[in-house]
């Protein structure tokens, strides 16, 4: 039986949708529940210590709080109201992602201190695509704005980078798949196997990935030299993925 879809505080609040009216598009009703959330930076990311080079993320229960072969019942778009912050299905659900994910993918975005892939055993992969064509990560505002900012000279193999390429809010923002520079690998394969197709493409080695995924078994990608970082029911937030990183930084001897 699939599970419930999670009611984890790190959920964005889900827009709340008028579906008695049928004769127009659904609009929000509370425009707010779907602003941008941010949190600090943590400051694993703003030292000066090293980084791994990829972060690979899995999708269901990692990146949104939904199985999309049981619980996303397609076609999906983009919920009109929500500023492409949420999908909704021909069932009138809503998805959205976890949270702290938008903040997340902009800040490596922008910052370029690490690339983005996707590895998902999902049975999907359209459903997938889709997903991340229609929910968009703006730039976010405040707080996560203004660490990002600190972190924008930082130094990658003795080059400068700098970061924030997009200033300021508003927008539709960037789609979700654009982020993941290092690719997208999405079928009901092992984990090994992807690993092994993000490798060959990027060229980047296993002991410079850092993996969050939602499933213990998946620990198998850890036989190849990546870190992985068994995130819960809540998914991928800040706190995540600063223990992620600790985590890859003690495997390499890093203090």
């Amino acid at each position: 039986m699939p599970r419930k879809l999670s009611k984890s505080s790190n959920i964005l609040p889900p827009p709340q949708v008028d579906l008695g009216n049928t004769s127009s598009p659904n609009t929000l009703t509370n425009p707010s529940t779907v602003s941008s959330h941010t949190h600090s930076v943590p400051s694993c990311l703003t030292d000066d210590l090293p980084l791994p080079r990829l972060i690979v993320l899995d999708l269901d229960y990692t990146l949104w709080p939904f199985w999309t072969d049981c619980h996303v019942s397609p076609p999906v778009k983009s919920l009109p109201g929500s500023s492409y912050s949420a999908c909704v299905d021909r069932n009138l659900e809503t998805f959205s992602f976890f949270r702290d994910v938008p903040a997340i993918l902009h800040y490596f975005h922008s910052t370029q201190r690490a690339r983005l892939a996707v590895a998902s055993k999902s049975p999907t992969p359209d459903v997938c695509r889709d997903l991340l064509k229609l929910l968009r990560v703006p730039t976010p505002s405040h707080t996560a704005a203004s660490t990002s900012d600190a972190a924008t000279q930082q130094t990658n193999g003795g080059s400068t980078i700098t970061g924030g390429k997009e200033t300021g809010g508003g927008g539709k923002g960037k789609k979700a798949i654009d982020l993941f520079d290092a690719g997208l690998e999405i079928y009901p394969r092992t984990k090994l196997r992807h690993f092994e197709a993000i490798c060959r493409r990027t060229g980047i080695p296993y002991t410079e990935m850092l993996f969050f995924d939602d499933e213990r078994p998946n620990y198998e990608v850890e036989t190849l030299g990546v870190t992985m970082r068994l995130v819960t029911e809540n998914g991928l937030s800040w706190a995540e993925l600063e223990r992620g990183v600790l985590k890859w930084r003690a495997n390499r001897g890093i203090k």
